[in-house]
């Protein structure tokens, strides 16, 4: 489960942009990087996900990655947007724990460990070395898109990507396997957290106003029924 947590705001005036920028450290202000009463409670879940729209998807062939924004942005007005920091280290600095920052450019996770919630395992970071961490939208790009998001503007797909409550660290394998299917044909291989995967999944959902298919919103129904 996704600890308490916040990032550092930096003043315009003097965002670094590297760990070895040799600029004073920026003025910083905490802000929580995850909104406040999410991911819904059991209850809650199953409340939104009996008000979804059930639909099959629809446009799947017309899905590009490019629709979402080109890689990570700032510029957005979700969980974390507008902080001075890219939405990768947001994500990092909010899922890892033994985290240590930058001094010169506080926005910069150094290092850290990510207690994977998909598989369990333990993961090291550090900023200088390959990681086998990546960052997972729980709802894909492309389930979103085939849920509703491809009638979405520019604009609004820029911010799902980027917000901080759709993306969690998780183990690039895992990340692989998972790609873009919906819970129907994937679940996360360490079965504790089928409970939480089950809300997070439905409070985007009902976030975005996608739809659900039959059969996915029976696997939700599933995972939801194993919370206590």
């Amino acid at each position: 489960m996704i600890r308490e947590a916040g990032v550092l705001l930096l003043a315009l005036s003097a965002v670094a942009c590297a760990p070895g920028d040799v600029r004073p450290a920026p003025t910083a202000t905490v802000l929580p990087l995850v909104t406040p009463g999410f991911p819904p409670t059991a209850a809650q879940a199953r409340t939104r996900l009996a008000g979804l729209k059930v639909a099959w998807g629809e446009n799947w062939q017309t899905y590009e990655r490019a629709k979402f924004g080109n890689g990570w942005s700032d510029e957005t007005d979700a969980p974390g947007g507008r902080n001075g920091c890219d939405t990768r280290d947001d994500v990092l600095h909010r899922d890892l724990d033994d985290v240590r920052l930058g001094d010169r450019n506080p926005c910069v996770v150094l290092s850290g460990v990510l207690h994977d919630p998909y598989t369990g395992k333990e993961l090291p970071y550090s900023y200088r070395k390959a990681s086998q961490i990546q960052t997972d939208h729980v709802v894909a790009l492309g389930a979103a898109w085939r849920a509703g998001a491809w009638a979405w503007t520019p604009e609004r797909r820029l911010t799902y990507a980027n917000d901080l409550d759709v993306l969690l660290a998780t183990d690039k394998q895992t990340n692989y396997d998972k790609s873009s299917k919906t819970p129907d044909r994937w679940r996360p291989p360490r079965s504790a957290y089928g409970c939480e995967y089950g809300r997070r999944w439905t409070g985007i959902k009902a976030k975005y106003g996608l739809t659900v298919s039959p059969p996915e919103k029976k696997a939700v129904e599933e995972l939801l029924a194993t919370c206590r």
